[in-house]
């Protein structure tokens, strides 16, 4: 792979872990806060199948498609040229959005029980064959599979576990004081390495940027506000469920806001990750997938973040890992994340970290010149 397409791919997979993607041409963003949200049909040009869907749910939708089937934009569309129906692939994704949303109507009562995934598993074309497997498979004489819930029997709730976590990194009152963050440190995209900053100021401020060889890409957001650069292109903005997921981002990166950004936190079950077994607690919030929150349980630290964004055709998830917990300020912070999404995944190491330090607000302000992308499906 040469140069400029791992660039471009770098890009790509780490404009935030909101999964922030924008393509080009667009004439106006799908909503504005003062309008009524419009749908897909009166923002982009040629749609066929998601009529009536919002606008903001369409790049994540096509997000899901992409991801689903192991495939890029191009795929299906021209580049530049999004709402010509060309190629018979996307003519064939027109029919087998149909289909699927035939069957969940017709079999689940309009459950979203069948998806893209549910059939292609990260391939364009689907398995239709059993796989041979090339290792002895045990003899399992009556195996009884449950499909009840795991009990939560003896485990602690979930506020008892948010409040560990809170003790776990110096306190609530130790971790409440910190306003601010400012950290820098390498992106790392296989084996490519990029420096990066990240500009942070509670409750909801956040701006990373990554320096490339050809330029800088920033993914930014204001409270309600989101927005990404990348080098060869304009501004571009958020959809309102990118920047809710940016916004989510943006809070946990401040221990004390866990139990103002979920309205309920349900324990769920344990699992073991790297050796560590972990509390799995639900963040409910409404209107909004719950996200999963994994706390080791001999640290008390938060190790995982696994939230989704809900689209037409199915959940996108983001995975986000934290770890080198180190005590800066009386306060522990991860100084190493790793963001994965079915797209890719890149791993932030902090190296240096100051906080408490003033932050003009003007470092959170959106550039005024804004463009944002037209795909049509």
């Amino acid at each position: 792979m040469g140069t400029k397409r791992v660039l471009a791919r770098c890009v790509a997979v780490t404009l935030l872990a909101c999964g922030a993607t924008r393509l080009v041409g667009q004439s106006e963003p799908p909503s504005t806060p003062s309008a009524a949200p419009k749908t897909t049909e009166q923002v982009y040009k040629n749609i066929q199948v998601l009529k009536g869907v919002p606008a903001d749910k369409l790049i994540p939708a096509m997000q899901f498609v992409a991801a689903s089937l192991g495939v890029q934009c191009d795929f299906c569309h021209l580049e530049n040229a999004f709402e010509k129906d060309d190629k018979e692939t996307k003519q064939t994704a027109r029919k087998m959005m149909r289909m699927m949303f035939a069957i969940n109507k017709d079999n689940f009562d309009g459950r979203q029980e069948v998806t893209c995934y549910a059939c292609h598993r990260g391939a364009h074309k689907p398995v239709i064959t059993p796989i041979i497997s090339q290792e002895e498979s045990p003899v399992v004489a009556e195996e009884k599979i449950s499909h009840e819930e795991p009990s939560t029997a003896g485990l602690p709730s979930g506020d008892q576990i948010v409040g560990n976590y809170l003790q776990a990194v110096g306190g609530a009152e130790a971790a409440g004081r910190v306003s601010t963050r400012i950290q820098k440190g390498t992106l790392t995209v296989g084996s490519e390495h990029f420096p990066v900053e990240v500009l942070a100021k509670a409750p909801a401020k956040r701006v990373t940027t990554v320096r490339f060889p050809g330029g800088d890409s920033v993914t930014a957001v204001n409270g309600d506000d989101g927005w990404l650069s990348t080098p060869s292109r304009a501004v571009h903005d958020m959809s309102p469920s990118e920047v809710d997921a940016a916004r989510t981002d943006a809070e946990l990166f401040f221990p004390n806001r866990i139990n103002l950004i979920f309205k309920e936190l349900r324990v769920q079950h344990t699992e073991q990750i790297d050796g560590h077994q972990t509390y799995i607690v639900l963040g409910m919030r409404d209107g909004r997938p719950p996200a999963q929150l994994y706390f080791d349980q001999e640290s008390g630290r938060l190790v995982r973040v696994l939230r989704f964004v809900e689209t037409p055709l199915g959940n996108n998830p983001t995975q986000i890992d934290y770890a080198d917990y180190r005590d800066e300020g009386g306060v522990k912070t991860p100084f190493r994340w790793t963001v994965a999404r079915p797209s890719g995944r890149f791993t932030i190491q902090i190296e240096h970290m100051q906080q408490n330090v003033p932050i003009e607000d003007d470092k959170f302000a959106k550039p005024a010149a804004t463009r944002t992308a037209t795909p049509a499906h």
